[in-house]
């Protein structure tokens, strides 16, 4: 019994080891002897009853064994971590964090540039006052909202060369119309950017003190109030990119400014990513809004440089970095659920988008940024 008993503890052993022996990335925690325990600690994760907690430590060693193995790999470009997500599954990832479905009616820009003129990095983090902390859109689908007001806030302190001001997402989700039912039904159940930059270009956007976000931790639209309007910034319009254009894109995020794009983020590497350059698996279908803020290289690695809607404990503070592949070399596939991404109501063809997790597929940016009256931003 004793030699059967030392002979498990080995192929135990040697079955884990594996999983231990890659190099650790930048930024990467060793999470060898992490257990449900030490996660409950770290995230306050308190549930309603024995079943329940039960259920979660299921899904949790689910995750676990995903993130091990994930970061085990070699030649990884990126790693996965714990966070607040550890203990869900990917259907109640996508369903809460996810819910965006852009259109594509709005008239495109086209920009031309040549690419050996960009520099190989840009980021406009690296200018002071252009882009606020990171926000956590929680139980609410409003990536939408939260990638708009991120480029107003942007674009705004680009425009001006003022500090850039917390603005509003909550009178974007409860005021912002959305009669054709693009990107989902509106509010919390997803819209576009263009949208929300056609709708600031006539009623402007307020300061989130003034309109505080409220629609997070309930996943309620709410009825727009406005009485706590007072707006502060307003835009002309919106210029719209080509699908699928490499070139516009790495030209307006490094000549315009930060720029609103739709990607696939309702996979399991998104719901773990904790560092690197994302090369994981994430497919077409477009579900979610971020800003891109740049771009860069990480040794040989390529990649576009996001700024998520998840709070700063996920990921890189807040931020990703998607693998970029070059002009002409970007991957492609087929949205086949045009409704849980990029359609209006009725659209069902399934459309191409490029770029990994479909980062080139809609990508949009406010113009004509300006104050509203003498208020003064805190």
């Amino acid at each position: 019994m004793i030699f059967l008993v030392k002979m498990v503890r080995s192929v135990i052993a040697l079955a884990l080891a594996p999983l231990t022996s890659a190099a650790f990335l930048e930024g990467e925690r060793d999470l060898s002897g992490y257990t449900y325990e030490d996660y409950q600690r770290e995230f306050s994760k308190v549930y309603n009853s024995d079943v329940e907690d039960a259920s979660r430590k299921e899904i949790f060693e689910q995750n676990m064994e995903f993130i091990r193995t994930q970061n085990a790999q070699d030649d990884k470009t990126w790693f996965a971590s714990v966070n607040e997500f550890a203990d869900w599954t990917n259907e109640e990832f996508s369903s809460l964090r996810t819910g965006h479905r852009p259109d594509h009616n709005t008239p495109k820009v086209k920009l031309s540039s040549n690419l050996a003129d960009l520099p190989d990095a840009h980021d406009w983090r690296d200018t002071e006052g252009v882009v606020t902390q990171p926000k956590n859109q929680a139980s609410c689908g409003s990536c939408w909202a939260f990638s708009a007001v991120e480029s107003l806030e942007s674009h705004y302190a680009i425009a001006t060369g003022e500090t850039a001001p917390v603005l509003s997402p909550q009178q974007i989700v409860s005021c912002a119309p959305n009669p054709d039912h693009c990107g989902g039904t509106g509010g919390c159940k997803g819209s576009t950017q263009p949208l929300a930059f056609n709708y600031t270009a006539s009623a402007g956007i307020t300061l989130e003190s003034d309109y505080p976000y409220t629609s997070g931790p309930i996943g309620i639209t709410g009825k727009c109030k406005e009485d706590k309007i007072n707006p502060v910034v307003t835009n002309d319009g919106v210029d719209v990119l080509e699908t699928n254009d490499y070139t516009a894109l790495m030209t307006a995020v490094h000549d315009k400014g930060p720029i609103s794009i739709s990607v696939a983020a309702g996979g399991i590497g998104w719901q773990l990513y904790g560092g690197g350059v994302y090369s994981g698996k994430c497919g077409f279908v477009v579900d979610h809004a971020v800003q891109l803020v740049g771009y860069g290289l990480d040794g040989d690695n390529l990649y576009w440089h996001v700024r998520n809607s998840w709070g700063g404990n996920w990921g890189e503070s807040g931020y990703m970095r998607v693998q970029r592949f070059g002009e002409g070399s970007e991957p492609c596939g087929m949205d086949k659920k045009p409704q849980d991404g990029m359609a209006c109501e009725g659209d069902t063809d399934p459309i191409e988008y490029c770029g990994q997790c479909g980062i080139l597929s809609s990508s949009s940016y406010p113009t004509g940024l300006k104050k509203v009256g003498s208020e003064i931003f805190a």
